[in-house]
Order: structure tokens, then C-alpha cells, then sequence
């Protein structure tokens, strides 16, 4: 495995002399994601530097290199009764640890359990200069000064190439229950945010079609109790549901459109665009909201009018899938903020070769 790293490390160097941008990848499967990489740029598959290097079930940490498949590193957790609470997208079977990391993505568990930064512990990586470095440990107190580790999640691989990640796991629910509920959109975001507040066992929530999924998640007395005060029928397929929507396999996600990730407050009443006749869905108890429309919605006007409407709902809009190699994918930065990841993007990567331009053409 130190072959690997030696082989990345000289890599780097030989690109930072050259100012040969990399494009660094592992499974693939979320390439799509972010703007795409300059065409001149020397691809870096790290996939090779895979397997888990700790863990210690009775310690609820995993220590894996960046190249493993997440599959592998679910499945190692079930079989010890735990797992990866952020519930993290696979979108396909070669997803890896790394990429996961690197895109900073959760899914549907994330506002009842947390996201993923708030599980990361260290990290192991290479900077621009190809320097092998480390940043946290394997417990919460090893964390001090800056988080680098977490400042990792969702750089797109633009500050380094992740190696090796240190994660705190958590035991899998006793009894998981799904419940469905026929109303309209209005309704089930009161009625998401009404329930919030309380001391159920809610794990994750998903609007659709008119109709309201709960998944319940905790001893059997809990979800049972949880299940009285809500109401609704139980919905026998809930596993295939929630997979569905992290792994975006469900029917709203198939049509090849633009396709809106929107970052709001959760109370927001129900968002309309009547001149994209787009399609919706809720998840996060109505915190992320789908937007699902023609392609020419990632046109400059109708971009800006869509992030204007999650900025005015209190959050941001992602154009997390489209066609348009030119559209800017995240919400613009105002200069404070555009100075501080260009000082990041600086001290990490002084000759801008790591993934340029995939957060944001100015590094």
C-alpha cells in the first residue's frame, strides 16, 4: 500500500512542477456531480488504496482508505450490528469511501442523526505538494485548532487526495417502520415540522405524489408508540423506499431533466416555479427540497431566480444534475467567503492542480 501512496505523492509533485491540473477519481459513480473537469487535466484513480485499516466494533470507530467501496464497508458494519448513521449515497456499487467524503453527502437519516462531517474523526491525505499529512485521530478529543478533517468534507478533492478516513459508526435501529399518509404538500410540511419537535423515533421523512413517508427507527415499544400518535398505514416496501431516495433510483429521478438540490428552512411553505412546470419532492422534514424540471432550467435566468428563492427561504440551490457543461453548479459566493476558500485552495494546493474549477471556476 505504501507503493500506492509513493505512486500518488510522485504524481502530484511531477504535476505541480508541470502545472498539470488532475482530475482525481475513485468509483465514478458521482462524476456528474459539481462543474466538470477541465479537459486537459491527467486523471488520478485512487480506487487501487482500498480496505479498512481498524476496526473495533465495542470502539464505534472505522478507519478504511479512500479507495474502498462503500458497499464493502456496510456490509463489514452489519454484520456487527452498525452502521454509517449520514446514511450516504451510492448511486452504484463502485461508490467508494473517499468519494463520499470528498462530495459531502448524506441522505435520508441526516437531520435525525447528523451529517457527515459531524462523524468524521481524521483523515489521511496528500496535499498539493504531495506531502502525506494526517488531521484528527480516531476520537472526538484528538480534534485540535482547526478541524481539517471536517474542512475535507465536500471539497471536491480540490484541498487534497484523501487516503485513509476515521469514522465514528453507530449501532443499527432495533426495529425500523415505515408509515405512509395520503395528503396535500401544504399539509405535510406542517405536519412534518409539528412531529419534529417531539421525542419520536423519526429517522427520515419523504413527500411525493401526495403522499407523506415516516420511517421509524428504535426499540419496538418506541417505533410501536411512535406509530399510535402519528397514525397512517404501514408501508411494507419502507427498505426499498429510503434506498430509492438516497441512491435517487425512485421514479421522480429517473426522466433525464435538470434536477434542483435546495437547501432551505424546514417550515418554508411550498415553493413555486409555474413556468418551469417542474416537479417536487421533500425530504429532511421539508429541509431539502428536489426541484425536477426541463434542462433549460439551468439557463442563467431561471438559475437565478431559483437560488434567489432558496436564498430568500433561508438557504441555498445546488444544480446537482444537468446537461449544461457550462452552468454553474453551487450557489455563488459573496467575496468574503470566495477569499477564504481561495486562501484554503492556496495553502493546500499552491500550484492549483487538485480537481480546478470543480467547486467554482476561481480555483
Amino acid at each position: 500500500m505504501n507503493a500506492d501512496i509513493d505512486h500518488f505523492s510522485s504524481t502530484i509533485r511531477a504535476a505541480a512542477e508541470s502545472s498539470l491540473p488532475l482530475s482525481i477519481a475513485g468509483g465514478g459513480s458521482k462524476a456528474f456531480y459539481g462543474c466538470p473537469s477541465t479537459a486537459q487535466a491527467k486523471k488520478l484513480d485512487v480506487t487501487p488504496y482500498r480496505g479498512v485499516v481498524d476496526y473495533e466494533p465495542t470502539e464505534l470507530v472505522i478507519t478504511a482508505r479512500a479507495g474502498t467501496p462503500l458497499v464493502e464497508i456496510k456490509s463489514l458494519l452489519r454484520e456487527n450490528g452498525q452502521m454509517l448513521a449520514f446514511e450516504p449515497p451510492h448511486f452504484s456499487n463502485a461508490s467508494t469511501l473517499g468519494g463520499g467524503i470528498a462530495t459531502g453527502l448524506s441522505g435520508p437519516r441526516r437531520p435525525y442523526s447528523g451529517a457527515v462531517r459531524d462523524f468524521m474523526l481524521g483523515v489521511r491525505m496528500l496535499d498539493g505538494n504531495g506531502r502525506d499529512l494526517h488531521f484528527g485521530g480516531q476520537v472526538m478529543k484528538n480534534v485540535a485548532g482547526y478541524d481539517v478533517s471536517r474542512l475535507m468534507v465536500g471539497a471536491m478533492g480540490t484541498l487534497g487526495v484523501l487516503l485513509e478516513v476515521s469514522l465514528k459508526v453507530l449501532p443499527l435501529p432495533a426495529v425500523e417502520r415505515t408509515l405512509h399518509l395520503e395528503m396535500d404538500e401544504s399539509s405535510a410540511i406542517a405536519f412534518m415540522n409539528r412531529w419534529a419537535g417531539k421525542p419520536l423515533p423519526i429517522s427520515a421523512t419523504g413527500f411525493t405524489g401526495n403522499r407523506l413517508h415516516i420511517r421509524l427507527s428504535g426499540s419496538e415499544s418506541a417505533v410501536c408508540a411512535a406509530q399510535k400518535q402519528l397514525g397512517g398505514d404501514a408501508f411494507s416496501e419502507g427498505g426499498i423506499f429510503w434506498k430509492s431516495l438516497r441512491d435517487q433510483t425512485h421514479d421522480f429521478f429517473k426522466p433525464a431533466m435538470s434536477l434542483w438540490r435546495l437547501s432551505i428552512k424546514s417550515t418554508t411553505p411550498p415553493l413555486s416555479f409555474p413556468d418551469l412546470h417542474a416537479r417536487q419532492l421533500i425530504e429532511w422534514n421539508g429541509a431539502l427540497r428536489w426541484l425536477a424540471c426541463d434542462e433549460e432550467c439551468s439557463g442563467n435566468a431561471t438559475a437565478n431566480s431559483i437560488r434567489q428563492a432558496a436564498k430568500s427561504a433561508g438557504g441555498h440551490a445546488t444544480l446537482f444534475r444537468s446537461q449544461n457543461q457550462a452552468a454553474l453548479r453551487f450557489q455563488p459566493l459573496d467575496s468574503g467567503l470566495m477569499c477564504i476558500h481561495q486562501r484554503l485552495k492556496q495553502k493546500f494546493d499552491p500550484a492549483g492542480i487538485l480537481n480546478p474549477g470543480r467547486l467554482y471556476p476561481e480555483f
